[in-house]
């Protein structure tokens, strides 16, 4: 036997992007953080989205076909995401292991009317062909559950449309009022939707010839008769400062906001383009995380504040992937018990215990943002905090030095979708930014 040899099994380890050893990741694993805070073809600060979205489509059909039903079902109910959800359910579609699930988990994952054609476009995006008959099946499920008012809003002039859908699908109308609907949208007679985009549209104001006034009186007409649902209402709040609108008016519409579904992060992105009303913004904040239950104990928070994590989540985006981490520790800081909150770059740094937007400038001013030194930042704050009931990490995982195991539970929240990652072994490793990763902590803790 020879000994005088080189050995590469070392070499071959998983690295972070900042090369810390990373965890070797079962497709499984690896699936879940490729998904579950994906922007599909978006690039991340590490990686391309064309290159996000090949992992996606190697890995489906090493992950059982559940699973990967599962977890499509998972991403669009729980996280919010939109376009994963379909990649996935395309990804199965090819598969003969995969195929039998196919049309109950694209019937799931679509529920907005226009994944209809976004679906199909997705499904033709290597070349027209025929779709299969569980895609079929599933397209035949889903269509009927929108009425002439989804139909109306989504019907848009792109590759695809609705009523290609519903030849293609073969739907049936449950009755026939259905049928009529059915019929319009078939003739491109459906009833003008009564929504804030078509609003804006037909006065103009999409356009640079519309003039301020008329941009102004309609903003103000969609607000006095509340056509704005929450997230359109924050996500316009610079372009109605810009058309002249009245601020007391913008006030009063964001106290009436419905905000049970709008997750911290959304205030953080409104208030980064409208910071004269960060006191409005903030209340309805306060509202909205309210409700939450409790976590019992000492809570430890370290926020990632890396250069990696100053990234858009979009290129259309108004918010940065920083913006989901403060959102989740201002969650946190609100149904934690007692809390210790850290930030950490090149090094650990504690910051005040504030609330809302004050805990969000704390945590922005706290450190540059550098390195990702993780692996040194929880030996620092082992140095300040003697124990705690559990530890939480929200990062992009990609440290530059090696990482340590947690002195009691601790949790890595994944927030972006890099390849490897540091948070697994001793760690719970969870993926995503949603409201459902606090709930996730809370259950595992009550069943154990």
């Amino acid at each position: 036997m020879k000994l005088n040899i080189l050995k590469f099994s070392h070499l071959a380890r998983p690295r972070t992007h900042e090369r810390a050893p990373a965890a070797v990741l079962t497709p499984e694993q690896s699936l879940r953080r490729s998904v579950l805070a994906c922007m599909l073809w978006e690039d991340e600060f590490y990686e391309s989205g064309a290159t996000i979205a090949s992992r996606l489509r190697e890995l489906v059909p090493q992950v059982a076909p559940a699973t990967v039903a599962a977890l499509a079902i998972e991403a669009r109910s729980a996280m919010k995401l939109r376009h994963v959800p379909l990649l996935l359910v395309r990804e199965m579609a090819r598969h003969a292991t995969h195929r039998s699930l196919v049309s109950e988990t694209l019937a799931s994952v679509i529920q907005r009317a226009d994944e209809l054609s976004e679906f199909v476009a997705l499904y033709w995006a290597d070349g027209k062909q025929p779709l299969s008959g569980q895609v079929k099946k599933g397209l035949a499920a889903a269509f009927p559950r929108f009425g002439e008012y989804a139909l109306a809003k989504y019907d848009r002039a792109t590759v695809v449309r609705l009523r290609d859908v519903l030849f293609l699908s073969h739907a049936k109308p449950s009755d026939a009022e259905q049928a009529a609907v059915w019929k319009r949208l078939i003739d491109g007679e459906l009833a003008t939707p009564d929504t804030w985009e078509v609003a804006l549209s037909a006065s103009g104001t999409s356009g640079i010839s519309a003039s301020k006034e008329t941009k102004r009186d309609t903003w103000e007409r969609l607000l006095t008769e509340r056509k704005l649902g929450a997230l359109a209402l924050l996500r316009n709040l610079r372009n109605m400062k810009d058309a002249g609108v009245s601020e007391h008016l913008v006030v009063t519409a964001l106290a009436a906001m419905n905000a049970e579904r709008v997750l911290p992060f959304r205030f953080l992105a409104a208030a980064r383009h409208a910071p004269q009303l960060e006191e409005a913004l903030e209340a309805v904040m306060f509202r909205a995380v309210s409700e939450g239950k409790r976590l019992a104990g000492h809570t430890v928070l370290m926020v990632d504040v890396s250069g990696s994590m100053i990234a858009p989540l979009s290129r259309r985006s108004e918010m940065h992937r920083v913006d989901a981490a403060y959102g989740l520790a201002i969650l946190l800081r609100e149904i934690a018990e007692k809390v210790s909150i850290f930030t950490f770059s090149n090094a650990a740094k504690l910051v005040p215990s504030r609330r809302g937007f004050a805990l969000r400038d704390a945590l922005e001013a706290s450190q540059p943002h550098l390195g990702t030194n993780l692996g040194a930042s929880l030996d620092a704050m082992h140095q300040e905090v003697a124990h705690y009931d559990r530890l939480i990490v929200i990062t992009d995982e990609q440290s530059h030095d090696r990482v340590s195991a947690p002195r009691n539970r601790g949790y890595v929240i994944n927030v972006a979708s890099a390849k490897n990652g540091v948070g697994y072994g001793s760690w719970t490793h969870i993926d995503g930014w949603s409201e459902s990763v606090i709930d996730y902590i809370r259950e595992l803790e009550r069943a154990d």
